[in-house]
């Protein structure tokens, strides 16, 4: 049959065909409708495929289709049973899948299964597959629904008809979890049936201290380390914003035979012996979690968590002091914080006292806490149920490491400030209530003074400079303890020497040291601000670049040099005070011995004539300070008290060593 276009109505392209009559041979041609303009619907049916392998359509339909087996007369069954052939010999059919077309039976199973994951019992069509997890984990509760009176008949023999298939084909996997159960054991082949999504459950081997977490679904999976099944879990965690709900994975690798439940990677702390000791400690954790969420200045010493090349945990030896502060560890750190879901507060937190009367689920993110302290915050408050599930590390700064590290809330201790630290700095007492006068002024942010351009020139800068060991650093130190303020040190270590690379660090130290509202100390200050010369372009850069940047700082810095003579004319006049330290007289070193003598712990038999005999040694103060330390060594290892001839000793050794000036 040939086909032609022709002009149709409004300019379509109507068709005519012409055909050969097979009885006489004639030809007739037949009007087609121009395209596309008749309402009705021509179904094509899949064909053979052609040589090339690809699919032929037919407008009639093929002979060989069987009819479709769901249709108006099975829609009338409470249940619909599909079946495969079985693997296992002793039968020769197994359940592949249940559809559920009861509306009866969907609202009971929608009170059964309550909270199962991944199940609507309101759909239509409701189908479960093999090997039906929520009715194994939820088969104590089929059977306590079947013992109830307020059921009606309808719901309760449609019920029992689910009951007896499920129990039929069931009966070996349920048989074998309860005999498991008895023993406190389980194989790798029925693991899943001891994790029921939505239980609590208790790990010693995961992130590397004991915890407790929510289940949440679980699969067995094939890794590069060998096959697992693989545990998806909730714990809550703060990102430095909001509490959340933070998603993380656990593997019980496959093993053989049975094991004993006590030993996986993770079991539901139902099955601990000392459960209700355990879940205790958790809620007390937990509370201390939700303590430090914000800016906490804390002490540490014990084991913390870094990151390898290829972003694996690794454990790290830490001990010093630490500030605790998500919100910053996600701005600088470059580790990446996992997305965490928001808790609602329809999971059970309650109305913050300071929230306003038009309550707003927004203002629940705000994070405005310094070093523990609440300021006008509307955030979710904590329930024992989120206590119970809280992390066991926290995200935090080491400034003894100078690294962003994770923490454990278990090691975290409250910071025993020395109070008398200031007082005992060997400077005159003009000096000390100046520096006080300022650094309590800036800790409080209550400058007098401002630049003519506003913000600038607000921080306050104080230069200490004089000879190796007579306390420039230790004046900082006593500054930052007097005032309870983390102290920042700072050396040409941490910024490098290319430009760029310096006004990038140097730029977010700041920032992070404004938050933490901490006192910079940037020891040997004459690498960076050394004076300029018109031979040396690079070091005029980086001089450029700290006058620049420290002209808007706003807080406490304290610089040290012993090479005042370099320092750049231009930094010169951005100094509020200059100190200079001078050489230590014999008075001020028989204070320096008293004062160490005094920190020493331990059993002493020191006359008031030792001291005024070593005074006149000519140290200085961090050779004073290491003497001791070596004649505590020595008379430790002797136990006996320290006392002078301990100090004779290592000062006799010392005077041995080459390059030791005379008077040593």
């Amino acid at each position: 049959m040939a086909v032609k276009e022709v002009s149709g109505v409004n300019g379509a392209k109507a068709s005519t065909a012409t055909a050969t009559n097979s009885t006489n041979g004639s030809t007739e041609k037949k009007s087609l409708a121009p395209e596309g303009s008749l309402n009705t619907l021509k179904p094509l049916y899949q064909g053979p495929k052609d040589k090339d392998s690809n699919w032929t359509w037919l407008d009639t339909e093929p002979a060989d289709v069987v009819e479709a087996v769901e249709n108006e007369e099975t829609a009338q069954h409470a249940l619909i049973t599909r079946l495969k052939k079985a693997n296992d010999s002793r039968k020769k059919y197994e359940l592949d899948s249940i559809i559920i077309q009861s509306p009866w039976l969907k609202q009971a199973l929608g009170e059964i299964l309550e909270g199962y994951p991944g199940v609507c019992c309101e759909l239509k069509r409701l189908v479960f597959e093999a090997p039906f997890q929520p009715f194994v984990h939820r088969w104590r509760e089929i059977e306590a629904f079947r013992q109830r009176n307020d059921v009606d008949d309808v719901t309760k023999e449609h019920l029992e008809l689910l009951y007896n298939v499920l129990k039929e084909e069931l009966k070996d996997v349920i048989k074998a979890w309860e005999d498991y159960v008895a023993h406190g054991v389980i194989t790798y082949e029925h693991v899943w049936t001891i994790f029921h999504p939505g239980q609590v459950l208790y790990s010693d081997s995961h992130n590397g201290a004991p915890s407790a977490m929510k289940f949440k679904s679980g699969a067995y999976v094939e890794l590069r380390c060998g096959k697992a099944y693989q545990l998806s879990v909730e714990i809550i965690d703060w990102n430095g914003s909001h509490f959340g709900r933070l998603t993380e994975r656990i593997n019980i690798w496959e093993f053989v035979g049975t094991q004993n439940i006590l030993r996986l990677q993770a079991y539901p702390i139902t099955f601990h012996p000392e459960r209700e000791t355990v879940e205790e400690v958790f809620i007390k954790r937990g509370q201390r979690f939700e303590e430090l969420a914000g800016c906490n200045y804390k002490e540490y010493k014990g084991f913390a968590i870094t990151w390898d090349r290829e972003g694996n945990e690794v454990p790290i030896s830490v001990s010093g002091r630490i500030i605790i502060d998500s919100n910053t560890f996600r701005r600088f750190s470059p580790r990446y914080v996992p997305y965490s879901e928001p808790l609602e507060v329809k999971e059970g937190a309650t109305k913050p006292e300071c929230a306003p009367k038009e309550f707003n689920i927004e203002d629940l993110s705000a994070e405005k806490y310094i070093f523990g302290k609440q300021q006008e915050t509307k955030r979710i408050r904590l329930t024992k149920a989120h206590h119970l599930l809280c992390s066991p590390r926290v995200r935090g700064y080491s400034l003894k490491k100078k690294q962003w590290l994770l923490f454990f809330l278990d090691l975290v201790k409250e910071i025993k400030f020395n109070d008398s630290a200031f007082e005992s700095l060997v400077l005159p007492e003009d000096q000390k209530e100046l520096i006080l006068s300022f650094a309590e002024s800036q800790s409080m942010n209550k400058s007098i003074f401002d630049d003519v351009i506003s913000g600038k020139g607000r921080g306050h800068i104080t230069l200490l400079s004089g000879p190796p060991g007579v306390g420039k650093t230790l004046t900082a130190e006593s500054v930052a303890e007097y005032m309870h303020a983390p102290l920042y040190m700072m050396s040409a270590g941490d910024l490098g020497i290319k430009p760029n690379e310096v006004e990038a660090k140097l730029t977010n130290i700041l920032e992070m040291i404004a938050k933490w509202n901490a006192i910079l100390l940037l020891d040997e200050c004459d690498v960076f601000l050394e004076k300029r010369s018109a031979h040396d372009l690079e070091r005029n850069k980086l001089v450029s670049i700290f006058l620049r940047v420290l002209e808007y700082y706003e807080g406490i810095l304290f610089l040290t040099t012993n090479r005042i003579d370099n320092i750049d004319a231009a930094f010169q006049s951005r100094i509020h005070v200059s100190m200079s330290y001078p050489d230590l007289t014999n008075e001020s070193r028989r204070h320096i011995w008293d004062n160490f003598l005094q920190l020493l712990d331990r059993p002493q038999e020191f006359s008031a004539k030792d001291l005024d005999e070593l005074a006149k040694v000519q140290l200085n103060g961090r050779q004073i300070k290491n003497v001791l330390k070596s004649a505590s060594l020595l008379s430790t290892r002797k136990k006996e008290p320290l006392a002078r001839k301990w100090v004779d000793m290592v000062l006799g050794i010392e005077m041995r060593r080459p390059g030791v000036a005379e008077g040593f």
